[in-house]
Parts: structure tokens; C-alpha cells; sequence
């Protein structure tokens, strides 16, 4: 399998990002958003998917969070769409339900070519410290259209607001890395009946 890397660099008058991935890496991190909690996140995204990261942005945090937030799932998720080109060899489907403490997350992925995401997910607060709660589906929408995957993610039951934010990331990250792993019965095969997984 050829190295499945790809840097993407976006500018509008809201957002300037930077990213880089690396598919088939140990999961290091860079991040510096400007928003705290969300650089906890995407190191968890890393960590936990294995593919390393580095995604720097600036953005018009004064207003508030939400452009840096969905921006950077847009710069993600074309990251990971150019760094997987044709699909070529991957496992393309994955779940898995992800606990943590009091909480339990489902997350199910079809790198697809078809974006699509189901999202049942409800928080109990509208902050997180200083973090919309709402953010976190802007995220995985962002990532999910832009990585042309198709992603369901449940949230089945917690208590904590952290918690359940971090189960979804947690949760998101191990269902790529599974889906993401070459097949090694068929590793230069495009799964798809239609030779094609470019939507």
C-alpha cells in the first residue's frame, strides 16, 4: 500500500487552517485550534485512530468557536479523502461501541464515498466549560461530508457532558482505524461491487 498521506491548507475571511495526516502513523498529535477542549478532542481523534495529525488554525474566536470547529472538520476531512485517494485495499467498515466510566458511545463508519451522518447524541448542558456542546455534531458533520464517509454515532446512555463528548471522539477514531486497515485478503482490491469508492 503506497504512503496514504496528504497536507490541506484552506483560507476565508472566518478561518486559515493548516493540516497534515498521516493514515498509517502511531497517532501523534499537533494541535493548536485556539479552543482548548476541541485540541483535547483531536488528540483523542489522533491517539486512538492511529493517524497521526497536525492541524493549526486561526480564527475568529471573538465572535465565537463555531467557524474554527467546522472549518477544521472541512480541512480533516479533506485531508483524509486525499490521503486515501482511490480506497484502494482498506477494510471499509467498522463499529464499535466505546465505554468510559458511566458512558457508552456507538460509532459505525462506511468509508463510502458517500457522505451521509446519523447523529444521535444529546448533551444534558450547553457548555462545556467555555465549548458549545452543539459543536461536536458540527464536527463530525464537517468531517464526515468533506471525508465522504458515511458515519452513524449513538450516544447510549451518560451522565457526563466530557464524557459523552469524548466517547464520540474515542469512539469515531477506533471505528476509522478498523475501517482504514488494509485487508489483507484483498489489499489492492477496491471493496465495492462498483469498482469505485468516489462517491
Amino acid at each position: 500500500m503506497a504512503p496514504r498521506s496528504a497536507e490541506v491548507s484552506r483560507k476565508t475571511k472566518e478561518t486559515e487552517i493548516s493540516v497534515s495526516v498521516h493514515v498509517d502513523g502511531t497517532g501523534r498529535s499537533e494541535m493548536a485550534t485556539g479552543v482548548g477542549f476541541f485540541d483535547h478532542m483531536l488528540d483523542q481523534l489522533s491517539r486512538h485512530s492511529l493517524i497521526d495529525m497536525k492541524v493549526s488554525a486561526k480564527g475568529d474566536l471573538h465572535i465565537d468557536d463555531h467557524h474554527t470547529v467546522e472549518d477544521c472538520g472541512i480541512a480533516i476531512g479533506q485531508a483524509l479523502s486525499k490521503a486515501l485517494g482511490e480506497r484502494r485495499g482498506i477494510m471499509r467498515y467498522a463499529s464499535i461501541d466505546l465505554a468510559m466510566d458511566e458512558t457508552l458511545t456507538r460509532a459505525a463508519i462506511d468509508v463510502s464515498g458517500r457522505p451521509f451522518l446519523v447523529w444521535n447524541v444529546n448533551f444534558s448542558a450547553p457548555k462545556i466549560g467555555t465549548f458549545d456542546t452543539e459543536l461536536v455534531r458540527e464536527f463530525f458533520q464537517a468531517l464526515a461530508q468533506n471525508a465522504g464517509i458515511t458515519l452513524h454515532v449513538t450516544n447510549h446512555y451518560g451522565a457526563n457532558n466530557h464524557h459523552i463528548a469524548e466517547t464520540c471522539f474515542k469512539a469515531v477514531a477506533r471505528a476509522l482505524r478498523m475501517a482504514l486497515e488494509s485487508d489483507p485478503r484483498q489489499p489492492d482490491a477496491v471493496p465495492s461491487t462498483k469498482g469505485s469508492l468516489k462517491g
